[in-house]
């Protein structure tokens, strides 16, 4: 019994050296985004390779890919509306502690075969994972289901999204696949991640970093808004005037 389990001991450590023999070498199609008045979505070829320091020994699990791609976090409050007295109201709500703006899950396979739900926990991978919700008001007995009403309702925005199964591996070596960006993007640092896995386990990780901006226009509105609010709204009572003032002109002209 011993001299099995020393045999045990010595094989894993070998199996874990073994798939750890394995790396990415991965890039971009573009590392930035822009967003102007024009921007109406955007399309992130994410490829690369797999490098080996050597085989890989026989027998051991096919090699499958999957690729993440997060918006930045942010907390949300979800709320249920009821019927009262015939008017729809705001019943009940669970504020969720970060919820990513975005976040797309791509894979070589089925989901559950290329990931086991300890390594999804411990990476937080699938969209699930990715939210974080630490409580809810002991009142609230169905908190779970505010979490997916969150990822139901941005599914339906294109902001949360998974495709099993579209990204391509050529003989264990080469990926690639595409994200699409919806152009109802937030402003931020969007992690990229790549994860190598085999029977389940990760065995290899990469990170990069796609940077989504506002520019021209955008960019001054937004920063007028936000550094300088009072003038921001002066301005917009201006043009709301200035248009108003337009259109009742047009129409005396007409007539």
């Amino acid at each position: 019994m011993r001299r099995l389990f020393a045999l045990l001991c010595l094989l894993l450590p070998m199996q874990a050296h073994a798939f750890a023999a394995e790396d990415v070498v991965a890039d971009l199609s573009q590392n930035r985004v822009s967003i102007n008045t024009s921007f109406d979505g955007s399309e992130i070829l994410v490829f690369g390779a797999v490098k080996r320091s050597r085989p890989v020994p026989i027998g051991t699990p096919p090699l499958e890919v999957i690729i993440t791609v997060s918006g930045p976090s942010e907390p949300v409050t979800v709320r249920k509306k009821d019927r009262r007295l015939g008017i729809w109201v705001n019943t009940e709500s669970v504020d969720i502690d970060a919820a990513p703006s975005f976040y797309a899950v791509a894979t070589s396979g089925a989901f559950g075969d290329v990931l086991t739900e300890t390594e999804d926990q411990r990476h937080k991978v699938s969209v699930a994972r990715a939210i974080r919700s630490v409580g809810a008001p002991a009142s609230i007995s169905d908190a779970q289901s505010f979490t997916e009403a969150l990822m139901r309702i941005r599914a339906n925005d294109e902001l949360y999204v998974t495709s099993e199964g579209s990204v391509e591996l050529v003989q264990e070596t080469l990926f690639n696949t595409e994200i699409r960006l919806p152009a109802n993007l937030v402003e931020g640092a969007y992690e990229t991640r790549i994860f190598l896995t085999r029977g389940g386990e990760v065995t290899a990780i990469y990170n990069d970093v796609i940077e989504v901006s506002k520019v021209g226009l955008e960019r001054f509105i937004y920063n007028l808004a936000h550094e300088q609010p009072l003038v921001y709204g002066l301005l917009s009572l201006f043009i709301a005037i200035a248009a108003g003032w337009m259109a009742s002109a047009v129409f005396r002209f007409i007539r």
